[in-house]
């Protein structure tokens, strides 16, 4: 960390040095002055990936045969094509009035300039550009007002929901409505953004409604369609409307799939790729299928395979000596790597100190704000477009001598000339910076892949300047924009800049289009740190194998450069939002700790027949999602010691490798009695002062067990867990029997499954599977609900709805096996169980974060 010292540019790049206490642990999601870190949220939950085996599902699966299966499994494959197709025809739609808001602009624009550059009157033509651009970018900015979520591209939120987390509002229909339209807006006006991560965006959020057959914005729209009612399956719909966007943008269906399982799919098997990838198959057909048939009128031809496309690199047949790349040119492909790491780290600073600007001072004030800072960026660059392409481009000859390469004559590519600009120059002239500046994007990027000579040195480093920093200040302001395209072209520029170079300086015979190509990967993967993926996309994108193995070194080259400063442009987004992301795996120190050092010992839990109003407490004064069933189990039990050695069930344990909730809610207290004063220090304190000492000598687990049976508060079924317990009473020993969400004791509730006390839990009403799944995805709230009705003596058994065999792990599992487990399996809580069945804790997202082990790491050091 030596580089992290007073310099503002250092401590920009550097990692954020570790100094947090694990007092900080108590409230995570707050700021801290020091640092300026985000830590993550606990309002951030899980998805529930893993199966409820309650008895509702078990009469399902008794219910379950070859004939059902096979027809649930062709109802999948049905649902996946049509995510596929639909992704595509969004695809279409975006395509389609992008095209035809952005010829409208430059058409009208373009006759202006040439109409006034002889006039004097060039600034009628800048207000006709602004007025445009404002009005695209104004009605963009007020789409995300009515859904925020809209916002950006969107990666960051499928990849966070992709690793297992649930956003709000992510892949709502309203978002997807404001981000389509949106970005339809954003990319018109001019603004340096791309459609091409809304549409990876738009594709999830299909995956995650079109099965549904239901709306939460248009309550209307509600079928009754009872397949696909859990997260797993909503989830495994989103992996593959995710893969078909990357399809649909960039005609690449297998980098699409590897997007999906690159970046964030925790939980994935062999059928799970098959449907992702026909599913991807689709969308790319689908697009190319309508585009070909709409822009050259041959339908059924497939020429344009998706809304990006690089176009074709080759030599020309003339040419006997012209190669796209040799062994020679690697060595330059390296360190342009390098450089586009550093130039990666570097825009992924200034936008995360952009970012944390944003966040304190223009989120938290009106939104209307946000929508004049949108105005002013896109004020800004239409501005530099304009001053940059009248005072800084260079009026080139139309008839610039033929490379081996491409050309720039009007007998060459008909598509490339067509894009050819002589704004602000006389006849038989064309303005190089205006070239880049007044065409779409990918007519930019087509135009340093495929002209040669066409662009001078210094237009290439001006154009590079104005389009980083712009391209920096524009992503995360309150428009749908994308950054894929905006990398790629800054890239490109950089390599046509390193190729021009080694042509007039070095005199080499390179093929310049490769090495626009080649920068364009490396700031890309500078930017975004994705490597399997994007070397898949780009290789598909080109259409040109070859290129596979430069552009696979230049990416890894650039991730690892960007590593050493910082993280992907995505990952600090989704750090800045405070979600609560697991990794791959874990560090290698990590497993010092156990999974007792991380659960959370003080539990809320129900017992098997629990009251009305017991349920009803509980569920309104705690905001926990999952709550374990358990007994105290002090008749059925016959635990006895003998020496140090306890026997439970004929099972003989040693006491010491017991671990009880109380001993190690004990043990954490005497640990926080080492720091300064804090909140959980303090809780500790009260806590320990009304809880009698052991006597000197005396062992914990011998003295649980002793208490284990004596009389406690009677709270079966009348009392819920309360607050002013002692730590004995609070950390109980109790046998556990499983887990129950909170969504299903309110469906409980809801539905008034409960029984009297005079009459047996036999009958209490009897709810089926669909029942229960009924109100999925968004279930009733306890506290809008008038449960007037009910009588609170009544009792609710919990035991059929429960999951009685949920994934659980000893308190003496290694950090490595608990995530492993927890993010591979997808789970949501991971209970923690001793040797005799009981209880000690729970394990959540949260516990299994960087920052939290990392935390926990250091009280290990100061506790050993």
């Amino acid at each position: 960390m030596a580089c992290c010292g007073n310099c503002l540019c250092c401590q920009c790049c550097c990692r954020e040095a570790e100094t947090r206490t694990p007092e900080e642990l108590t409230i995570l999601g707050e700021i801290r002055d020091e640092e300026d870190e985000i830590l993550p949220r606990k309002d951030y939950e899980s998805l529930d990936y893993d199966r409820c085996i309650s008895d509702p599902y078990v009469d399902v699966l008794e219910g379950m045969n070859n004939k059902r299966a096979r027809k649930h499994e062709a109802v999948r494959w049905m649902m996946v094509f049509a995510i596929g197709a639909t992704v595509g025809l969004v695809g279409l739609f975006v395509d389609f009035f992008v095209c035809l808001f952005s010829k409208l602009k430059f058409t009208l624009v373009g006759d202006s300039v040439d109409k006034c550059s002889d006039k004097g009157c060039l600034p009628l033509s800048l207000l006709e550009l602004l007025a445009f651009n404002m009005t695209f970018i104004f009605i963009a900015s007020v789409l995300v007002l009515i859904e925020p979520v809209a916002a950006g591209s969107g990666i960051p939120e499928i990849k966070s929901y992709l690793n297992g987390v649930k956003i709000p509002g992510i892949v709502r229909l309203r978002t997807f409505i404001c981000k389509a339209v949106g970005v339809i807006f954003t990319v018109a006006g001019g603004l340096f953004v791309g459609k091409e991560g809304p549409m990876i965006h738009s594709g999830a959020i299909v995956g995650a409604g079109l099965p549904q057959f239901q709306s939460i914005t248009f309550k209307s729209i509600k079928l009754d369609f009872p397949y696909f009612r859990s997260d797993r399956d909503k989830r495994d719909f989103v992996s593959a409307g995710a893969a078909a966007g990357v399809a649909a943008a960039f005609g690449a269906p297998i980098g699409g799939t590897l997007f999906s399982l690159e970046e964030g799919s925790s939980f994935w098997n062999q059928a799970l790729t098959w449907k992702v990838l026909f599913c991807s198959m689709s969308a790319t057909f689908t697009l190319n299928f309508f585009r070909s048939g709409i822009n050259y009128n041959k339908w059924g031809s497939f020429q344009l395979p998706g809304l990006l496309n690089f176009g074709a690199f080759k030599c020309s047949d003339e040419d006997k000596d012209c190669h796209l790349w040799t062994a020679v040119d690697l060595a330059f492909f390296v360190l342009m790597g390098v450089v586009g790491g550093l130039l990666g780290a570097l825009f992924n600073c200034m936008n995360k100190n952009l970012a944390k600007y944003r966040i304190r001072h223009i989120h938290p004030k009106a939104k209307f704000i946000r929508v004049l800072e949108s105005l002013l960026v896109a004020m800004v660059t239409t501005l530099v477009i304009f001053a940059a392409s009248m005072l800084l481009g260079e009026c080139r000859d139309l008839s610039s001598p033929i490379s081996h390469n491409t050309t720039v004559s009007l007998s060459g590519n008909e598509d490339t000339n067509s894009t050819v600009r002589q704004y602000f120059c006389t006849n038989k002239t064309y303005n190089d910076m205006a070239t880049l500046f007044f065409n779409p994007q990918e007519a930019a990027i087509h135009q340093l892949f495929h002209q040669d000579g066409t662009f001078s040195p210094v237009t290439l480093t001006v154009f590079f300047l104005l389009y980083f920093l712009l391209a920096c200040w524009t992503y995360g302001v309150s428009v749908p924009s994308g950054l894929f395209v905006p990398s790629l072209l800054c890239g490109a520029a950089f390599g046509r800049l390193v190729a021009n170079i080694l042509k007039m300086k070095l005199g080499m015979d390179i093929y310049s289009g490769t090495f626009a190509l080649i920068g364009a990967a490396a700031f890309l993967g500078g930017v975004v740190r994705m490597t399997i993926s994007l070397t898949v996309i780009l290789i598909e994108s080109t259409n040109e194998i070859t290129y596979g193995l430069p552009i696979m070194i230049t990416l890894m080259v650039a991730k690892w450069t960007g590593d050493l400063f910082n993280k992907g442009i995505y990952d600090i987004h989704i750090q800045l939002r405070g979600v609560p992301l697991l990794e791959w795996e874990t560090e290698v120190e990590m497993d010092k700790l156990t999974a007792s050092d991380i659960m959370e010992p003080n539990l809320t839990y129900v017992y098997p027949h629990t009251r009305v109003q017991s349920l009803v407490s509980i569920l309104r004064t705690t905001v926990y999602h999952a709550f374990p069933v358990v007994t105290e189990n002090r008749q059925n039990e016959r635990d006895f010691m003998k020496g140090n050695i306890l026997v439970s069930n004929n099972i003989h344990f040693k006491k010491s490798s017991v671990v009880s909730r109380a001993g190690e809610q004990r043990r954490r207290c005497q640990s926080m009695r080492s720091y300064p004063s804090s909140e959980l220090r303090n809780v500790c304190d009260e806590q320990n002062a009304i809880v009698e000492p052991a006597e000197e000598g005396e062992d914990l687990l011998q003295q649980m067990l002793e208490r284990r049976h004596a009389p406690y508060p009677n709270l079966y079924p009348d009392q819920s867990p309360s607050e002013e317990w002692t730590m004995e009473e609070r950390f109980r020993p109790l046998t556990f029997h499983g887990l129950i969400l909170r969504s299903q004791l309110v469906n409980l509730l809801v539905r008034g499954v409960c029984y009297a006390e005079n009459q047996s839990s036999a009958s209490q009403p009897r709810l089926s599977y669909a029942e229960m799944t009924e109100d999925y995805p968004r279930y009733p709230d306890i506290h809008d609900l008038d449960l007037a009705l009910l009588n609170p003596r009544m009792i609710v058994d919990v035991t059929p709805y429960m999951n009685p065999c949920p994934y659980t792990v000893s308190p003496n599992t290694r950090i490595s096996q608990v995530f492993n487990l927890f993010r591979t399996m997808g789970l949501r809580h991971l209970p923690v169980v001793n040797a005799v069945g009981e209880i000690v804790g729970i394990i959540t997202r949260h516990n299994l974060t960087h920052e939290f082990l990392v935390a926990k790491l250091r009280q290990h050091y100061v506790t050993i």
